[in-house]
């Protein structure tokens, strides 16, 4: 191997571990977030619970969408060449991709600007949601230790 192969490799290597690690703080905040707001029961449409859930909301979409667009696309458009890594991508982005679903869902029904929604459901759609999130960070884990190696 050239020493400018080798040079190419460590930087990649750089710049994978770099968006992991973005990706990784991006999930850190979201789960910081989502335990604030799972302890706020019983909910009420005050101030501090709106700020927070719409807090909550846009840090769920920006983990998701860098998800998807850094680390998926990257991955699907040739920019991750170990078979190993493809692998799993493969076998777990279904249901990642079905989790970005469900926490869009979520993000259209609570991240209202106006009309503040109603409370009724949130323990409840907190709690499917909290379900899923556990599902795609364990299938996350399996691409981030792929990535890493």
């Amino acid at each position: 191997m050239s020493k400018q192969q080798q040079e190419e490799g460590s930087e990649r290597r750089v710049r994978t571990r770099d968006m992991i690690d973005k990706w990784l703080a991006e999930r850190q905040e979201m789960l910081v977030l989502y335990c604030q707001l799972a302890g706020l029961e019983p909910y009420t449409p005050e101030r501090s619970t709106r700020e927070l859930l719409r807090n909550f909301c846009q840090v769920l979409v920006d983990y998701i969408a860098f998800g998807h667009f850094e680390i998926y696309n990257r991955i699907s458009q040739g920019g991750e060449r170990r078979q190993s890594v493809l692998r799993i991508a493969e076998e777990v982005y279904p249901k990642i991709a079905e989790v970005a679903e469900i926490s869009v869902a979520f993000n259209d029904k609570y991240d209202a600007t106006d009309n503040f929604p109603s409370m009724e459901q949130l323990d409840q759609d907190l709690s499917v949601l909290g379900a899923e999130i556990a599902q795609r960070i364990e299938l996350e884990d399996r691409v981030v230790q792929a990535l890493l190696r």
